[in-house]
């Protein structure tokens, strides 16, 4: 999406509690998916609920698409329901007393006018409830319980999706289910979506560009894949370690080896198998720092089944510890690695090196 089409966020907010500060002054330019990132208590939810109208008495000032929401100067708040805004929380929150049919209706009855105009019946099916309409939200999974949540806050007409934390209540299996529905958002319904989450595996399966939230401070912002690889981000109570995110395509499926085969640029990659792909999808894998594996010479009569040609970029030395990160360029994507520094010194690993990245199949989990 062009800049100039991107739906403009601006938020102005300083809010006081007694053992927490937030202080936001930032235009955001939405498109896909923008994560807030960062360890609990550090403000995202605050944020989120600020945007949505949830918290009131403060000093703040939030404007989207050049229409004001609150100003607190002007005197100026726009209540809650009346904002074109839907919110998915941690726990799905439906009605307990009415079938899944019952809650998505609704939202139909309660939707507000709005320049969406999202079908029942194509909401349903994307987020596939469409065979859950007469069931008991309590019969329902984790992952049942999410996709009616959102399909129901779809249905309110919203012009901006906010899901706080929708994946935190959900083991690793219902977390999987859920995924795909949430990664196809932005696409299917062509809102922008902001993603709250602690997570670096999710912000690297999710999110087009993260912003990172410490003791209510933005301290960072940018594309998933500079931000997540730890690229100039500086954080001082909060560290979590690099990944970098390669953008593949796949070549073909393998199911009696339960692999997939992808492709980054010109090389070769064989990935855990991936579910719901065809020939021909772009799908993002992402890799830890720890997880890549460094060699001056090409190696053979390994188990290892991904060795990437690589050429060294950058080595940066963590002071006061015995680890490096080397930088390397994959056919125009960054990899980090983590390494000793008595390897970097005893490989002679330099800006310009031509080196082979190592990596093994297990290493590939596509974030989640």
């Amino acid at each position: 999406m062009p800049d100039r089409d991107r739906p403009k966020l601006a938020v102005r907010a300083k809010v006081d509690f007694a053992d927490f500060s937030l202080d936001i002054d930032r235009k955001f330019e939405l498109s896909g998916i923008t994560g807030l990132f960062g360890p609990s208590g550090s403000g995202k939810s605050t944020l989120l609920r600020l945007i949505a109208g949830l918290e009131t008495g403060t000093e703040c000032a939030v404007s989207f698409a050049g229409e004001t929401w609150a100003d607190s100067a002007a005197g100026v708040f726009v209540a809650a329901h009346r904002r074109p805004v839907g919110l998915v929380f941690q726990d799905a929150r439906l009605f307990r007393h009415l079938s899944v049919n019952g809650n998505l209706q609704y939202a139909v009855r309660r939707r507000r006018a709005s320049s969406t105009d999202f079908d029942f019946d194509e909401v349903a099916r994307v987020m596939n409830v469409d065979t859950l309409l007469d069931r008991d939200p309590q019969s329902l999974s984790g992952g049942e319980r999410q996709r009616v949540a959102v399909a129901r806050t779809l249905l309110c007409q919203p012009q901006l999706l906010l899901l706080d934390e929708p994946l935190a209540s959900l083991d690793i299996g219902h977390k999987r289910e859920v995924l795909p529905y949430l990664e196809a958002l932005p696409e299917r319904f062509g809102i922008p979506v902001i993603f709250v989450s602690h997570s670096v595996a999710e912000m690297a399966r999710l999110a087009d560009d993260v912003v990172i939230l410490e003791r209510g401070r933005i301290v960072a912002a940018g594309p998933a894949r500079s931000i997540l690889s730890r690229e100039d981000v500086e954080l001082s109570s909060w560290p979590f370690e690099a990944v970098s995110i390669l953008d593949v395509q796949v070549m073909q499926r393998l199911p009696d080896l339960c692999l997939t085969e992808v492709r980054h640029g010109k090389q070769i990659l064989l990935v855990p198998a991936i579910d719901a792909v065809a020939t021909g999808d772009r799908v993002r894998l992402t890799v830890r720092a720890g997880d890549v594996v460094v060699a001056t010479s090409e190696p053979s009569n390994l188990s290892v089944r991904n060795v990437l040609r690589a050429r060294i970029s950058e080595v940066d030395v963590v002071p006061g510890s015995a680890f490096a990160t080397v930088s390397m360029d994959v056919d125009g994507a960054l990899l980090r690695a983590t390494l000793t520094v008595h390897a970097v010194r005893e490989l002679g690993l330099e800006a310009g090196k031509p080196v082979y990245a190592l990596l093994k199949t297990a290493t590939f989990d596509r974030s989640l």
